[in-house]
């Protein structure tokens, strides 16, 4: 058999084009033969009948290579034909507007388009028609239909219908015999399931003009995508993280069984999206620290409190079922969830279920076939869990450094034989009964319509088994955090380790792909936590505690010479020292500055002081009061910690001699003692820096990275693109067709208080608080003059605002939301119960997820009410269906 590939492509001198075939696992790259450097082509031998995936890539040029869209390749199926030669008019198929249409969210969940098996012919001569038309919705076909006979001759009842033979593309074999007489006119057509035409492509007819063909040829033509008058999807739907889930019968904490009941109440309020927070294992000190759902010890472990114990064998001890059922209602009872005691009664359930089903479970074909899909992830999670518990700490230095993990270890881990080995696959089987049980979760949201949508967490807990296995793919001293914000005026330290991307990028962004990968198993979107990381992430020092140290890695840093080009006197010493003096000491601890002068401080000269060596980081000052619980000893905690971080430049993590300006300076004292002419030099050195100096770099930086994740899977992208957002991120957002976040509160322009909502671009999710914001009751109340600008410019409403929110007046701030452009309309379920003084909580403030200024806040907020009990509550889940219904949302 022989295949005549031909692509149209301009390209510029000293580039050339590549057809690159995929096998397997492998690329089978072919150059490819132009005249011109417009028109190109190849010739391959072909020795059976198959399915080839390829795609082009332009390689050779200054700008460096160019690649296909890579979601959705193209598709060649020979096995429809008994052809011997092939004849293939592509078109290279850049990223689409519509790209969304293409991904599992809309294909899967939404459009239910899945693609077939071409139909077989056996013409003397055949022309293949193949076009995109993504927008095609549930229950609609493509059809064909032209000028001559055997394309209808124009009958509408004689279209001919068309096979999805690919996501998003269609494709038909006509006999091209009786079309050899001239140019054929021809239109697609959009039919229902009996073949009755709905609606007919915009535009001309489109024409083609078959070429001289022979016996068993094929001539196969990509034509530009199909356009319909169509209008394009908005979806409402509900955020709420699955721990927060309550039902009759979960154990204190939601679970999947659970989630498959909330997918019940989002498909009968005319929801099409249930969002979630990360799902992953969190273990690392088995204390309610562990919480913190963006602290992963694994990027592929499932978190063993999501287990569904309802959907798993009964315990055959009458006793212990007896005894779990009856603690099971006990935290079931608890207002919020008990992260410890679940945990404990959750393990020890699932250990009991082990030693009476592990056995038989480990030997089954479903068992045997997960593990050997993720045995990489697997052995080393199992091994990590289990030397965790067993040594009491995740700091696996420890195990190495102490030689309490030696081979002997190692060898029984490996050992089926062993206690240790037995121990070991607990592990195994319990990432099964999660994986198996959140796979029915999503394959139910699938066939009823509703999109899962994950989370990705921008970093992973510093002793998590990724770093233990992977540590070249890490900076261990350093600290992912983020700048301030509203959030928080010191910044935020995450604590995690920032990314080797050096080393990521030599192995081609593998890791991430892999992460991604997993995930497309649970989720048909998600959400990329902290998009700005993958630009550059805030790196802190290990030995701080806040976050206004840090500095943006990569970036560019400027030198001495760059600071006094703008007109900055630069004293080094002075400036990138704590900035300690009388004036600064009496501000800040007023009657207690003597007791800081004394214990804490030691003189420079007559005006200035430095830390004292044991309190010189803010690490060490931590450590000092760790133990303080008296209000005013830890107010005075925190005035150490603002003498610290009172400089005006940091030094460069990598060169010493290389500066950045610290962060938020210009609300410190340093700033304050400086002339004004200074002042005004500075201000415009920060604004350089960080508004404009890196925009170029970090675009750079991104499409090293981005690009590769963003087509690893047929996942809808979302990101999470709020904070310090440098003008870069909108451009690659834009390129990469990622969606964007859109929040009333907090407008992506400067020039506003309040966003408008008419404005939001159609690929974005609109949404009114996150799991780390104030619910819309509390943002509220928090402050009252804000609100009542919004009640009267946003709202359009006289007089003063009512206090507390009333639950008519949210409801009409939701519908406004809805009515909104966006693609996405995500609310969390604290705000659509704030339509109903009858079922939301009393307490605003209990309704709170999380508390971003607080790095130990306790992940604890579970639904008052039952998801039962929402369910048969028609008044509710009528008000939702109708505001969906009313703003074009389904």
């Amino acid at each position: 058999m022989t295949l005549h590939f031909h692509i149209e492509y301009n390209t510029n001198f000293g580039e050339e084009v590549s057809l690159n075939i995929i096998e397997g696992h492998e690329v089978k790259s072919y150059r490819m033969t132009t005249i011109n450097g417009t028109d190109w082509y190849c010739d391959l031998a072909q020795s059976k009948a198959t399915t080839l995936t390829y795609y082009y890539k332009v390689s050779g040029g200054s700008n460096g290579d160019r690649y296909e869209w890579q979601m959705v390749r193209h598709l060649l199926d020979m096995t429809s034909t008994t052809a011997t030669e092939y004849t293939i008019y592509d078109r290279w198929n850049s990223m689409p507007d519509d790209s969304y249409l293409y991904s599992s969210a809309f294909t899967d969940c939404i459009n239910h388009q899945e693609p077939q098996q071409m139909k077989a012919t056996s013409f003397a001569q055949t022309v293949r028609i193949t076009v995109r038309a993504p927008q095609l919705r549930n229950g609609e076909r493509l059809a064909v239909i032209g000028s001559a006979p055997s394309l209808g001759g124009w009958n509408p009842e004689k279209s001919l219908p068309m096979t999805l033979h690919n996501y998003g593309e269609w494709a038909i074999d006509i006999d091209a015999a009786p079309l050899h007489n001239g140019p054929v006119e021809l239109k697609f057509v959009i039919t229902d399931a009996s073949g009755s035409i709905q609606l007919w492509e915009c535009g001309y007819n489109r024409s083609i003009s078959l070429p001289t063909m022979s016996k068993g040829q094929v001539v196969v033509y990509h034509l530009d995508q199909a356009f319909f008058e169509i209008y394009n999807h908005k979806l409402a739907g509900t955020l709420i993280p699955v721990f927060s889930l309550r039902s009759k019968s979960s154990a204190g904490v939601g679970d999947f069984g659970d989630l498959k009941m909330m997918i019940d109440l989002v498909v009968k309020t005319g929801q099409r999206v249930l969002q979630l927070l990360p799902i992953n294992d969190t273990t690392i000190t088995h204390t309610w620290t562990d919480s913190y759902p963006y602290s992963c010890i694994s990027i592929f472990a499932i978190h063993p409190q999501y287990a569904d114990l309802r959907a798993l064998p009964a315990l055959a001890d009458e006793a212990d079922r007896k005894s779990s059922e009856a603690e099971r209602q006990r935290l079931n009872a608890l207002p919020q969830i008990d992260y410890e005691a679940v945990n404990r009664f959750k393990l020890a359930y699932l250990q009991k279920l082990y030693l009476q089903e592990g056995k038989k479970t480990m030997k089954s074909a479903d068992f045997k076939a997960f593990f050997q899909e993720t045995q990489n992830w697997l052995i080393p999670y199992a091994q990590y869990s289990y030397l965790r518990d067993k040594y009491g700490t995740a700091d696996f230095t420890q195990w190495k450094d102490h030689n309490t993990w030696n081979e002997d270890d190692r060898q029984n881990l490996s050992n089926s034989r062993t206690k240790a080995y037995e121990e070991v696959a607990f592990y195994y089987f319990v990432q099964f009964v999660l994986s198996s049980q959140m796979k029915a979760a999503h394959d139910y949201a699938k066939q009823k319509g509703v999109i899962l949508k994950g989370d990705i967490p921008i970093g992973v807990n510093r002793y998590s088994c990724d770093v233990w296995m992977e540590p070249k793919y890490f900076n261990l001293n350093g600290q992912a955090g983020a700048p301030p914000d509203d959030f928080s005026v010191n910044g935020q330290n995450w604590g995690f380790p920032t990314y080797n991307w050096d080393e990521m990028l030599k192995d081609d962004c593998q890791w991430w792909v892999r992460r991604f990968q997993n995930m497309s198993q649970f989720f048909d979107a998600y959400r990329i936590d902290h998009v700005l990381g993958f630009f550059r992430i805030w790196e802190i020092p290990t030995d701080s505690v806040h976050g206004l140290l840090g500095q943006f890695s990569p970036s560019q840093a400027m030198s001495r010479e760059e600071i006094a080009q703008y007109g900055f006197n630069f004293q080094e010493q002075r400036f990138t020292e704590p900035f300690i003096t009388d004036w600064v000491l009496d501000r800040i601890f007023h009657e207690r500055a003597d007791e800081v002068r004394q214990t804490y401080l030691e003189r420079i000269d007559g005006e200035r002081y430095r830390m004292k060596a044991e309190v010189d980081t803010q690490r060490k000052i931590e450590a000092r009061f760790a133990k303080t619980t008296c209000q005013k000893d830890l107010w005075l905690r925190d005035g150490l910690y603002a003498l610290v971080s009172d400089v005006l430049f940091v030094r460069d993590r990598r060169n010493p001699n290389m500066f950045h300006p610290r962060i938020s300076a210009q609300l410190d004292f340093i700033y304050e003692s400086l002339y004004d002419n200074d002042k005004a030099a500075f201000n415009r050195l920060y604004n350089d820096y960080f508004y404009r100096r890196n925009n170029q770099f970090w675009y750079r930086e991104a499409m090293k990275k981005l690009p590769k994740l963003v087509q690893a899977t047929r996942m809808l992208v979302c990101a999470e693109d709020l904070g310090m957002v440098p003008d870069c991120v909108p451009w690659v957002m834009n390129e990469l067709k990622i969606l964007s976040l859109e929040l009333q509160s907090m407008p992506k322009s400067p020039t506003v208080r309040f966003g408008h909502l008419s404005s939001n671009p159609y690929r974005s999710v609109c949404t009114i608080s996150s799991h780390d914001m104030p619910t819309l009751r509390q943002w509220w109340d928090e402050d009252y003059n804000r609100t009542q600008d919004y009640y009267n410019t946003m709202l359009y409403r006289n007089g003063g605002a009512p206090h507390p929110l009333p639950g008519w007046l949210a409801e009409d701030i939701i519908a406004r939301h809805l009515a909104c452009p966006s693609m996405l309309c995500i609310l969390s379920i604290q705000d659509w119960l704030a339509m109903d003084e009858r079922l939301r909580l009393p307490d605003a403030d209990a309704e709170r997820i999380n508390i971003p200024a607080n790095p130990k806040h306790y992940w604890r907020y579970r639904m008052h009410l039952n998801i039962e009990d929402l369910m048969a509550d028609s008044k509710l889940t009528d008000t939702i269906s109708t505001l969906i219904r009313q703003t074009g949302r389904s």
